[in-house]
């Protein structure tokens, strides 16, 4: 029976086990290569291809409301967060003095159809003068003729020869005072009837105006959206061009995302945008466009733009805006979004086939409104109501 080493025995019995380090280091390095080659992977089929910016906000149209008229406020339609619709009355001013100059201007242009009357029966007038100077002068000429061969045999002293001839004389002076005023009243009508005589159409532009300006103390909504910076307050005086409220037309926002000089080698206009707004917390996608990207960078519009001339100069990554339409207002109906919300905005680089600027003028407005086409509509109306009420039934040409 062999026997075990005893000190041999005891050095196996308090050996440590081997260590894991280098097992879990392995392990480690290994996951890394993995993951590096998988974000390689990625990067390289699809990650390039895209470029994205936290640096993105939602702007928007700020159409802002203010008075043409100068006037006392006497009403305010609306508040901060009151969603209004296009020709909504949001301010009303006190239209005392605008409704007296109308009523002037009115009366002005009646009487003005009135005296262009007068001078269309000056020219009937005239002319019906000058028809009796010639009866005259026909008259006063057959007297002189007949005298003339009486004077030839001795029937009439020469003397009644000589009234005979200042007759004729005068007859045809006359003629030529009648003729003459006949060419100036006739001046004063040519080629017009009323409506279109120069002093109506002087009466009716301050007709015009005057109408504009009575208008002009309800001041409308362009557009429809939600009100926002009121400032107005009752009883305030103001003066044409103050600023008394904005309306914000929420379903037309856009976003202005900011993205470094580097990342536009490849971003076109029109490509497809994905937008994710923090206000939802990235919950809610939106699909977008690029519509135009910036024709500089932000710096150089800022205020006071930087000097690069300088000795301490440092190079920054500049940034270039670029818009970002939304393709489906529904999207913006069932998640708004305010003006000035952060966003994050992702841009598929795939398809660069589109321009890198605008080729093209727009054909249409970009922004408009239709709220302000009919007020000189109802002033003609009014003007031609005017001067057919003073024309006392006389028929004019058209």
């Amino acid at each position: 029976m062999s026997s075990q080493n005893p000190l041999a025995a005891e050095t196996a019995a308090v050996q440590p086990p081997k260590s894991r380090r280098g097992f879990l280091l392995k392990t480690l390095v290994a996951v890394l290569v993995i993951a590096a080659i998988g974000w390689g992977l990625w990067y390289f089929f699809d990650g390039r291809w895209y470029e994205d910016t936290d640096d993105a906000y939602v702007n928007g149209n700020i159409v802002q409301i203010t008075p043409q008229v100068s006037g006392t406020v006497i009403t305010i339609g609306a508040d901060d967060g009151d969603l209004v619709h296009a020709g909504d009355v949001l301010v009303k001013l006190d239209p005392a003095d605008a409704d007296v100059a109308l009523q002037q201007a009115r009366a002005n242009l009646a009487n003005t159809v009135r005296k262009v009357r007068g001078l269309y029966s000056n020219v009937s007038g005239a002319q019906a003068e000058v028809a009796v100077r010639k009866v005259a002068v026909d008259k006063a000429q057959a007297d002189y003729s007949r005298r003339r061969d009486l004077a030839k045999s001795g029937a009439i002293s020469a003397e009644e020869l000589s009234h005979a001839l200042d007759a004729l004389t005068t007859a045809q002076s006359a003629l030529t005072t009648a003729q003459q005023q006949f060419q100036t009243n006739k001046v004063l009508v040519d080629d017009t009837v009323v409506a279109s005589h120069p002093d109506v159409q002087v009466a009716a532009a301050h007709l015009r105006a005057a109408y504009l300006d009575d208008v002009r103390t309800a001041l409308v909504a362009p557009v429809d959206g939600y009100i926002a910076k009121r400032s107005v307050q009752l009883g305030q005086r103001v003066a044409p061009g103050a600023p008394l409220m904005a309306v914000v037309p929420l379903h037309g926002v856009w976003v202005d995302a900011n993205f470094k000089e580097t990342q536009l080698n490849n971003m076109r206009i029109g490509q497809p945008v994905e937008i994710r707004a923090d206000v939802y917390g990235g919950s809610v996608s939106y699909q977008g466009k690029v519509e135009s990207l910036g024709v500089g960078t932000g710096s150089a519009f800022s205020l006071l733009p930087a000097q690069n001339a300088t000795g301490n100069w440092i190079k920054i990554v500049q940034r270039v805006p670029v818009r970002v339409f939304f393709n489906d207002p529904k999207q913006l109906e069932a998640h708004p979004l305010r003006i000035g919300l952060s966003t994050k905005v992702s841009v598929n680089l795939h398809d660069t086939s589109g321009p890198l600027l605008a080729k093209q003028s727009p054909s249409q407005p970009a922004f408009n409104t239709d709220v302000y086409k009919t007020q000189l509509a109802k002033a003609d109306g009014m003007i031609a109501d005017i001067i057919h009420a003073n024309m006392a039934g006389e028929s004019q040409k058209q």
